[in-house]
């Protein structure tokens, strides 16, 4: 048997042909990273408007909203760059470069002076978080075996669940700790952020080290640029992909929301109590993290049972799930640890399954030659959720009330609910099964 022919395992996890253990475990290493660097943004962005710049309570929904919302239209321009790049020279340089972007956000983000300087580094941010969503999302499709689909994608969601609980719990935490120490609220905003920053920088070489050299198809068979850049709006012919990349738009929105309103929420309301800057902020990131580890937990349920089902159906079940987390936060009316405890689990639950959902779903239908370029509309898609969510978002939850922006990504879960009822009833079977057969 020939090395391209031997297929290894992580546990219960079979791996693609050709792929390592090193290499898939260099992967977990890398989902375990990189939402925990990307979502610390929001953590570090509302200490930053508050102990930095002192910006009004009533106006940080509105402008974490037009952030986040000049995020993604950066995103949107180079994802489709950033996945021919994929498929043309790999995935572990693209994959890597992203952490060193986000290092080099969160070195500047302490040293704005203004709101101005924030949406300048928010394009540097921007493109770290198309590079790692690039290299993540193809690697992930990459490396499974088709049986293992479901489980390593749950695996990866579970670690990047208890990524961001490390990340944002431990840095989150680091602004208290450090001016309980002495420490003036402003410095310990730079310490806090420069440490992030050389935890990224570390990641990056793990990821380029580890992972796989090249790309999946021979040279020769690589579709040219042109074709790349077409192919992924081609593949949106096949419903299931296009589902999928509906899924995505709602996806990235929830996670968007959850990780922008609900610590801003928390930290709003810790400052109407009284609370000062870095005790508030660090209310915002506990009831963020009571979310993620209901994730995480709920992670690994999710996934076997995803690899049992249709893809559709799965994300079918997942947008339920997602609804019923966030229309319940209409009855949340203390946004603290102790006050909205089975809300948060609930957002945590829904989130994450549709996370897996869509993942799986685009896992299934990306094919092997252009699996970048579909993976960048995928993401566009995703992109476009987080554009329009978190605008309307930002602007509901300071001109209605901090619960509209959950409700308005509950209505849409409701809306693709129906939709992934149509789907499985009109086109029950996978592009990969009509393509064997």
């Amino acid at each position: 048997m020939s090395d391209l022919d031997r297929t290894y395992r992580i546990g219960p996890i079979h791996l693609a042909p050709s792929v390592t253990r090193l290499q898939g475990v260099t992967l977990l290493v890398g989902a375990f990273f990189s939402i925990g660097l990307m979502t610390f943004i929001s953590i570090g962005q509302t200490y930053i408007l508050n102990e930095h710049l002192g910006i009004p309570i009533g106006e940080q929904g509105t402008i974490s909203g037009d952030l986040v919302f000049w995020t993604e239209i950066v995103t949107l321009t180079f994802f489709m760059p950033v996945g021919i790049l994929v498929d043309r020279i790999g995935r572990r340089s693209i994959f890597a470069m992203g952490f060193l972007l986000l290092a080099a956000t969160y070195v500047l983000y302490p040293r704005a002076t203004g709101v101005d300087d924030l949406y300048v580094y928010r394009f540097v941010y921007a493109l770290g978080v198309v590079t790692i969503a690039g290299g993540l999302s193809t690697v992930l499709v990459d490396y499974p075996a088709e049986r293992s689909r479901g489980k390593l994608v749950a695996i990866v969601g579970l670690l990047s669940g208890l990524g961001i609980v490390f990340t944002n719990q431990f840095f989150g935490g680091l602004p208290k700790t450090l001016t309980a120490g002495g420490m003036d609220g402003v410095e310990a905003g730079y310490y806090t952020h420069y440490a992030v920053a050389a935890l990224a920088v570390a990641v990056a070489f793990v990821v380029l080290f580890g992972l796989q050299k090249g790309t999946p198809v021979r040279r020769e068979e690589r579709p040219g640029v042109r074709d790349l850049f077409m192919s992924g709006f081609r593949q949106a012919r096949n419903p299931r992909v296009l589902l999928s990349y509906a899924a995505a738009f709602i996806a990235r929105g929830d996670q968007s929301i959850n990780a922008t309103f609900l610590i801003l929420w928390g930290t709003t309301a810790g400052l109407a109590a009284g609370m000062d800057t870095a005790e508030a902020v660090k209310n915002g990131t506990l009831i963020f993290i009571l979310a993620q580890v209901a994730a995480l937990v709920w992670a690994p349920i999710m996934g076997p049972l995803m690899d049992r089902m249709d893809r559709v159906s799965a994300l079918g079940l997942s947008m339920v799930l997602a609804a019923i987390g966030n229309l319940s936060v209409i009855w949340l009316v203390d946004p603290t640890p102790g006050g909205g405890l089975v809300f948060y689990i609930l957002l945590g639950i829904g989130q994450i399954s549709v996370y897996l959902g869509a993942q799986s779903l685009i896992g299934q239908e990306a094919p092997k030659a252009t699996r970048g370029s579909v993976l960048s509309a995928f993401n566009i898609a995703g992109a476009i959720g987080i554009l329009l969510i978190t605008a309307v978002g930002g602007r509901i939850f300071d001109g209605i009330d901090p619960r509209a922006p959950f409700v308005l990504v509950g209505i849409i879960n409701i809306l693709l609910f129906f939709a992934c009822v149509l789907v499985r009833a009109r086109f029950p079977v996978p592009a990969v099964a009509q393509a064997v057969d």
